[in-house]
């Protein structure tokens, strides 16, 4: 089915608390053959604590070739003004993404970007989004399928999760 996706996500133990410094890193690979087929690349470290969905949500955009985040209050992705070109097929690439919350305010910053080395700092905010229920704590990956819906393949290895 074009503009499909496929998503990938591991629960933790709840962080009950405010995350000062949040850190996901990971390499991700694109066989040969894959490389024009996303219409995105997705990927999220998200915590609910009590109630309070504060979501960390980066996406590769293939068609608009721009890195974006998701405003899960506002239903809604957001350019970060960070060029996007298509990852190189055949090789790994290498992503860091920072984030903080401030659980008196519900604010989400995402502080960082690093990709195969380059940062990108972009201190971009947006509000938690509350839904009433529960404490959470998951990150995921998320393959999202274009126009032509054609399949491809995606790797990811030496999955890293930090905070304080």
């Amino acid at each position: 089915m074009p503009y499909t996706n496929a998503y990938f996500y591991l629960s933790h133990t709840p962080v009950a608390n405010q995350i000062n410094a949040l850190s996901y890193e990971f390499d991700v690979y694109i066989p040969s053959g894959s490389q024009n087929a996303p219409q995105a690349f997705e990927f999220e470290c998200q915590q609910i604590l009590n109630g309070w969905i504060y979501n960390f949500g980066w996406q590769a955009n293939y068609t608009l070739n721009v890195w974006r985040i998701f405003d899960y209050g506002a239903k809604r992705w957001d350019t970060a003004n960070i060029p996007f070109s298509a990852f190189t097929a055949g090789a790994w690439h290498h992503i860091v993404a920072e984030y903080h919350n401030d659980v008196t305010t519900h604010v989400v910053t995402h502080d960082a970007l690093t990709v195969d080395g380059v940062r990108f700092p972009v201190n971009i905010q947006h509000n938690a989004f509350f839904s009433g229920t529960g404490n959470q704590f998951t990150n995921a990956v998320q393959l999202d399928s274009n126009s032509s819906a054609v399949a491809y393949s995606v790797y990811v290895d030496k999955m890293k999760i930090s905070w304080q």
